[in-house]
């Protein structure tokens, strides 16, 4: 195991993150004995890799497995199977003590800032508790630490002794990014950071995170299902639906040359600034298969309108139609 991470880090040192054939299943229990009936399939063997220093957007409707994806990616859940290599350390097979040591790289941002701080709490105390756990600064740095995360974040030092409560949903996401800033990581998972917020606060979070990931030199992994801003963010996109990543590749390659059928149906959903544009909408029949019990062949082929015979019979394939871009379709055999 030692050499397989070795050999790995060496081969692709570029990238901070690498998930191989990622699964996440569920159980299912039901009966007086709690017994496993089946398994909700909730993230079903994804795989890329993020470079240093770059984003990647993951979209997809609601209860496609992004947010899981991120949390199992953090160890929050445990897999049910599949590698995830962070800085050449796959982390699943990291004992308590390595994994503590590498808690503080690897940070998360929550959708609702809210729900997130703890109300008993001063923001002095959310921000800097993991760092006296983790030592990041020796105590005679402390209060100029945190001066320092929270100026960057755009938060004052006298606001140190407030609550969340005092403070505006745009302000509590900033304490958030704070919070995680603090511990000094490599790598944030950005779970629909700006999704809680209104529109007008949306950009200048977005705008932030972008700064700050110039100035600490942070990868995220941008979780949303708001197209323009993964599109403003982000440098790759992966698609999600049903647990399966569709469709991968630069922003450029996504948003312009769109292959697979349901990456198309979620980008002419999207608004145009533009009243006197005309939306070529596409309207997908039918609802989200259950995760527990999803269809043979192509997960999509029962809302897919370009749907063959072999889509509901045989999982495709990965197919590498440009360099970089790869999509998960029959109709590129």
């Amino acid at each position: 195991m030692v050499e397989k991470q070795h050999e790995t880090s060496t081969q692709r040192p570029d990238y901070v993150l690498e998930v191989k054939n990622l699964k996440q299943y569920f159980p299912i229990k039901a009966g007086l004995m709690q017994r496993v009936v089946g398994y909700v399939k909730a993230v079903d063997g994804i795989s890329f890799a993020i470079e240093r220093g770059k984003t990647m957007g993951l979209v997809g409707e609601s209860g496609c497995g992004k947010t899981t994806v991120g949390k199992t990616i953090l160890r929050l859940n445990q897999k049910t199977s599949g590698e995830v290599i962070f800085n050449g350390k796959e982390i699943f097979s990291l004992d308590k003590n390595e994994l503590r040591s590498l808690r503080p790289k690897m940070q998360i941002i929550f959708q609702d800032p809210y729900s997130s701080l703890s109300p008993r709490l001063p923001v002095s105390e959310i921000i800097g508790e993991a760092v006296k756990e983790h030592s990041i600064v020796p105590d005679s740095e402390y209060d100029n630490h945190l001066d320092h995360i929270m100026k960057s974040c755009g938060l004052e030092p006298y606001h140190k002794d407030r609550y969340p409560h005092e403070f505006s949903g745009g302000q509590r996401q900033r304490i958030c990014i704070a919070r995680a800033l603090a511990l000094n990581p490599d790598f944030v998972v950005c779970d629909e950071p700006v999704s809680a917020l209104d529109v007008s606060i949306q950009a200048q979070i977005i705008n932030l995170l972008k700064d700050l990931q110039d100035k600490f030199s942070l990868t995220y992994l941008f979780i949303s299902h708001d197209l323009s801003v993964v599109e403003h963010i982000s440098d790759n996109v992966g698609v999600m639906y049903l647990g399966d990543l569709v469709e991968y590749g630069s922003k450029i390659h996504i948003f312009k040359n769109p292959l697979h059928p349901y990456t198309q149906a979620l980008l002419s959903a999207a608004p145009v600034p533009d009243p006197s544009a005309k939306m070529n909408r596409i309207i997908l029949e039918g609802s989200i298969p259950s995760p527990a019990n999803p269809p043979a062949g192509c997960k999509f082929h029962t809302r897919c309108r370009e749907v063959m015979e072999i889509c509901k019979s045989v999982p495709p394939q990965v197919r590498e139609v440009e360099p970089g871009h790869k999509v998960v379709c029959h109709l590129y055999n």
